[in-house]
């Protein structure tokens, strides 16, 4: 097996992740179930809304995020997979992104999530409306937290909290 395709192995497993959680979770899909692997993960790559992930680590680091979240973001997929996914909110905004991710490890998933984030180059969006979830894997073993963000705003540097 070549490398990329064991990569595109463990994407369609991801997404496969993504959407299982999600419906159960929320009773609804990510995508049309109907869609091969590889067309899934083409759809949510290109999807109009942000959806990022991260795994099971102490301080959990991003292990997906699609191209509207990656633009989002500004940065490329190999340094957004590589960053703690708590250095996506500033410090201040730190203290209630554990509150909201202990919460949804405590009820499974929310879906009224509103909060400042921060892209690589410092710049800083509100997030609204946002669905995060727990992310359980085939043999129902916690595998992470995912979020779709389906709205934003930039914010401008005058803009307080």
């Amino acid at each position: 097996m070549h490398s990329s395709d064991s990569k595109n192995d463990q994407t369609a497993r991801h997404v496969a992740i993504l959407q299982e959680s999600y419906r159960r979770c929320t009773g609804r899909y990510l995508f049309n179930p109907e869609l091969t692997a590889s067309e899934a993960v083409a759809w949510l790559e290109q999807a109009p809304f942000a959806l990022v992930s991260h795994g099971t680590q102490p301080d959990p680091v991003f292990n997906y995020g699609n191209q509207t979240a990656l633009r989002l973001f500004g940065m490329t997929r190999d340094a957004f997979t590589r960053m703690p996914s708590r250095l996506s909110a500033e410090p201040l905004e730190r203290t209630e992104r554990e509150r909201l991710l202990e919460r949804v490890l405590r009820d499974g998933y929310i879906d009224d999530y509103t909060g400042i984030r921060i892209a690589a180059d410092g710049r800083r969006f509100l997030i609204r409306h946002a669905t995060v979830w727990n992310l359980l894997d085939e043999t129902g073993q916690f595998y992470g937290q995912a979020a779709l963000i389906p709205e934003w705003e930039a914010l401008s540097a005058t803009d307080a909290g």
